[in-house]
């Protein structure tokens, strides 16, 4: 099973990343991707910022080529399904993070997302998820800034085209 975050006591910064997303500078979200976002309050709202012209993975020094973002969202509420961190997919990943103060925990949080993916979205037994994400899993570092690291998992979408 996920990783369960500490329950929510008051209200949340949307500076630090976190399991409701918060500022996660991941740059594999390019056009075209989806976004799924977990709900744990009631009337939660959205917000999107911090656009970058580039950056590299793990925006290391608190800032990347900072630029206007300009999109077209498309928000859906998809009942039923419970989310406990945030999810990704790109036009060729399938991606899963972890954020957390200390950079071991967040990778073992993205690991466990990804392994959680494949039980419920692709049908695999908990250990051949474990076997695959082993040996198709990439691992990279999403940021070291804004007060907690993130690691993202990529699984490419190609594995599974028969």
């Amino acid at each position: 099973m996920g990783v369960a975050p500490p329950p929510f006591s008051g209200r949340i910064s949307s500076g630090p990343p976190w399991i409701h997303i918060g500022n996660m500078d991941n740059k594999e979200l390019v056009a075209g991707s989806t976004v799924y976002l977990p709900v744990h309050v009631k009337g939660a709202l959205f917000c999107a910022g911090d656009g970058h012209a580039t950056q590299g993975d793990g925006e290391v020094c608190a800032t990347a080529l900072e630029t206007s973002l300009r999109g077209t969202f498309q928000l859906s509420v998809r009942k039923g399904r419970r989310l406990l961190w945030p999810r990704d997919e790109t036009p060729s990943h399938f991606v899963t993070m972890g954020f957390d103060e200390h950079l071991e925990a967040a990778d073992r949080i993205a690991v466990n997302e990804m392994m959680d993916f494949l039980v419920k979205e692709k049908g695999l037994s908990r250990e051949e998820a474990y076997i695959l994400a082993s040996d198709a899993v990439d691992l990279r570092i999403t940021q070291l800034v804004d007060g907690k690291k993130g690691v993202h998992a990529l699984l490419p979408k190609g594995i599974f085209l028969r």
